[in-house]
């Protein structure tokens, strides 16, 4: 049972019950009885229980607890892919669709974060040569959650091909973190898309600063950082190097302990920082079903703008909100932000409110 095997930190049951024969009085049965049997025989490994309908639903748990003679060490893992609902990311509107499969998702696996039972994603990931409508749409939504919900993950899958599978010599594993030939990167951009993912937001081994709120943009992986500290306007960035934000009681987005907040100049013009926070253009709501697009109502013939990235895909600007319902020829991805809590340590940087001399440059707002 790979004692003293420092490497090897937990255990699964079972992968992907299915079929008409599951049920769940027999998933308490064998369950429990393995999850004793694999604490008999290694009682430094944690014990990680699976869902049935291939893992993605683990709902039953919340009419009766598991029952077995340790604590501390249960792990309940749960599976989510694009194919897991049908096409539905293709032909659904993108906002509708994130928002019913998240509800699915936190109702049959995300509650148990709520009672504080830990969950993992333990499989997920897209056909990573591209071009997959279903599998962009699903990406975006689930990374959002993955970092909303500060889930433990593993992606689905570092194997480039097989020897043998499926009848089938050399078979291509599309999925794959590696290429065919086990020798690089089958997508770098996709790597990057998670980098931002991989270290926790907040939780046990984090630092101890006060949490704060960070603007994740799911579909890059990056986050909204100030341009500089010369000019009041904002661009994408890494997560490491956040501005760490405030959303306040009022709907302002505002710097931690300055008197700057985000500002909504107009239709395609750069969002920024400004010191008047009290006005219609630095009032920012959460729309659509997804709840990832920000939006700031009320701006005169614009009608409501939401973040957006610029056409230089680095910049961020206000646009028109789009695809917040109904269409299904409707990408929403450069316009869906996620607000997160975050307590990790940020890049030093001379604090704003350090620098009183450099608001001369900058126009009140």
């Amino acid at each position: 049972m790979f004692n003293g095997t420092s490497n090897v930190v937990g255990m699964s049951l079972r992968n992907e019950l299915r079929g008409p024969k599951q049920n769940v009085d027999d998933w308490y049965r064998y369950m429990q009885k393995g999850a004793e049997a694999v604490h008999a025989g290694n009682p430094d490994v944690l014990v990680i229980l699976s869902g049935m309908s291939f893992d993605n639903d683990l709902s039953f748990l919340t009419r009766s607890p598991v029952n077995v003679s340790f604590s501390n060490k249960l792990v309940f893992e749960l599976h989510w892919y694009s194919f897991s609902d049908g096409e539905a990311w293709r032909s659904g509107n993108a906002n509708d669709v994130c928002g019913r499969i998240t509800g699915n998702v936190e109702r049959k696996a995300g509650f148990l974060l709520d009672g504080g039972s830990p969950l993992l994603l333990s499989e997920f990931g897209v056909d990573n040569r591209g071009g997959n409508a279903n599998d962009d749409r699903y990406f975006g939504c689930v990374a959002g959650v993955l970092a909303d919900w500060d889930l433990d993950w593993a992606l689905w899958t570092l194997q480039g091909s097989y020897y043998l599978r499926q009848g089938v010599f050399g078979l291509d594993e599309v999925y794959g973190v590696l290429g065919w030939d086990w020798c690089k990167d089958r997508n770098t951009s996709a790597l990057s898309r998670i980098q931002a993912l991989q270290p926790p937001f907040q939780g046990p081994g984090v630092s101890n600063l006060p949490p704060y709120t960070i603007i994740f943009h799911p579909s890059t992986g990056l986050c909204v950082l100030k341009k500089s500290l010369m000019e009041p306007t904002l661009e994408l960035g890494p997560c490491n190097n956040t501005e760490a934000w405030t959303y306040t009681s009022q709907h302002a987005l505002m710097l931690k302990d300055t008197l700057l907040c985000l500002k909504a100049e107009g239709s395609g013009k750069p969002a920024k920082l400004g010191i008047v926070c009290t006005d219609s253009s630095s009032k920012w709501e959460l729309i659509s079903d997804s709840k990832m697009h920000i939006s700031s109502g009320n701006n005169g013939a614009a009608g409501s703008l939401c973040l957006d990235v610029g056409t230089d895909g680095r910049s961020i600007v206000t646009n028109p909100c789009e695809c917040l319902s109904r269409r299904q020829d409707c990408d929403p991805e450069s316009q869906w932000f996620r607000l997160v809590s975050s307590t990790r340590s940020i890049a030093s940087r001379i604090p704003l409110r350090q620098l009183p001399h450099q608001f001369r440059r900058w126009k009140i707002m």
